[in-house]
């Protein structure tokens, strides 16, 4: 049936770098879940560029905590991924971990420019502050 309808499967492998599936289902499942399933017209793009650059980037870097695993290899020498309630923070808390983060930087940003952003609000005033955007933008692409 698959083959019928021309569908192809495709699984990511561990530790292969050409593997992207990890990455593009956490995009997919973030977005899908803030955004939805349904189309939305080009018209729309440039309300959602400000949307993403304004406002929900800030809270999924800032203040939507994500997990980091560990590798744990196994008797049998099987590399596993383990999840601690420990490495469970934001992509910026991460970045702030790891050591010599500066040169990661782009040399106009500073970690005392991002810590001044990161302070700006709340995680729940942030939360809240993205639903309310949120909500201004499909009343806009409804209304349209």
């Amino acid at each position: 049936m698959l083959n019928d309808l021309l569908i192809k499967l495709t699984k990511s492998r561990p530790r292969h770098t050409n593997d992207n599936a990890l990455a593009e289902t956490k995009n997919g499942w973030v977005l899908r879940k803030w955004m939805g399933y349904g189309h939305i017209g080009q018209r729309h793009a440039k309300g959602i560029n400000e949307f993403y650059f304004e406002c929900f980037n800030e809270y999924l870097n800032f203040h939507r905590p994500c997990a980091f695993p560990i590798s744990v290899k196994d008797k049998k020498g099987k590399i596993k991924k383990k999840y601690r309630y420990q490495d469970y923070m934001t992509p910026y808390e991460k970045l702030r971990s790891i050591p010599d983060a500066r040169v990661y930087l782009k040399e106009s940003i500073t970690f005392e420019m991002l810590d001044k952003k990161a302070r700006r609000y709340t995680d729940n005033e942030m939360a809240k502050k993205v639903q309310l955007e949120r909500d201004k933008l499909f009343d806009k692409i409804l209304a349209a």
